[in-house]
């Protein structure tokens, strides 16, 4: 019993970090039409930006999300006017922009990955933040989860408020369902894309420096995050975001259960093989596609 409890609670921590990722990339793909495939690096970036901060001059994550979030959110908004926009104008259509989107943010990735590598090494990366075990219905958890569930719970419940209780994101989730109509009733649609894209950039920073807290990482590990962020969002729904949590939540609890009681080598092919089956079974996301 305690084993199964400790699975499951393990895996809704994991699941959470992967729905938070989710909710970004949701921002980027459903409202400023980018299929972003650098999105994993600006996760390892924050987690590197956090291990030195903590590492170096002694500041907890948690006061490094007050650096990092504004930084990463300035960051991706610079990336979409110096980048995107060029691929936005020149798109003839919706099919053309995320074609030329993808290439163009594949290029990024290495790019990105590559400055990492020869900043930062090629070696695993690792903390020790609040690591120490917390006692809850007889399972053991470490401190630093906990604390990374509960700023998860956070960040999202904000967000959620943000676009359904004001104007601006009202404004978002109007340009997520038709740009066009959204433009005609005044809204500046490219001012609130690049403000969409950089929040989901803000959004994976939180993640990196979460995960960083009770995860190993590397240069070369974005593109993984990448992956489970587009999987999540696929399987529940484009742009829907209580589907994005629920697929996170099952991704996370389906991992942690292979590697507790199977082989933890598996954890990837139960990834693929959910999302397989949510692909056949489910095409449209376990609640279906819908806005934000």
């Amino acid at each position: 019993m305690t084993l199964a409890i400790d699975i499951v609670l393990s895996g809704l921590v994991l699941g959470g970090m992967y729905a938070l990722f989710a909710l970004g990339l949701t921002l980027q793909y459903g409202v400023a039409r980018i299929l972003n495939l650098s999105y994993g690096e600006f996760l390892i970036g924050a987690a590197f930006g956090t291990f030195h901060l903590y590492v170096g001059m002694s500041v907890s994550p948690i006061l490094g999300l007050l650096v990092l979030l504004p930084l990463s959110f300035v960051l991706n908004w610079l990336f979409y006017q110096v980048v995107l926009i060029p691929l936005v104008r020149r798109a003839k259509d919706q099919g053309m922009l995320e074609v030329d989107s993808i290439l163009a943010t594949f290029g990024v990735l290495f790019v990105i990955q590559g400055v990492m590598t020869l900043t930062f090494g090629g070696q695993l990366h690792s903390y020790s933040y609040l690591s120490v075990p917390v006692t809850i219905l007889g399972a053991t958890l470490a401190a630093n989860r906990l604390l990374a569930m509960l700023v998860a719970v956070l960040i999202g419940g904000g967000l959620y408020l943000l676009l359904t209780r004001t104007r601006t994101g009202t404004a978002v989730r109007a340009v997520s369902v038709n740009p066009m109509a959204a433009q005609l009733s005044g809204i500046d649609v490219r001012s609130v894309s690049a403000l969409a894209f950089a929040a989901g950039g803000a959004i994976v920073a939180a993640g990196g420096v979460l995960v960083s807290m009770f995860l190993t990482f590397s240069a070369a590990m974005g593109v993984v995050f990448t992956m489970k962020a587009l999987i999540v969002v696929i399987m529940g729904g484009v742009g829907n975001m209580l589907g994005a949590l629920v697929a996170g939540l099952m991704l996370g609890v389906a991992e942690t259960a292979v590697a507790r009681l199977v082989d933890p080598g598996l954890t990837l092919a139960v990834t693929y093989a959910l999302f397989l089956a949510a692909l056949l079974w489910r095409p449209t996301g376990l609640l279906g596609r819908t806005t934000l």
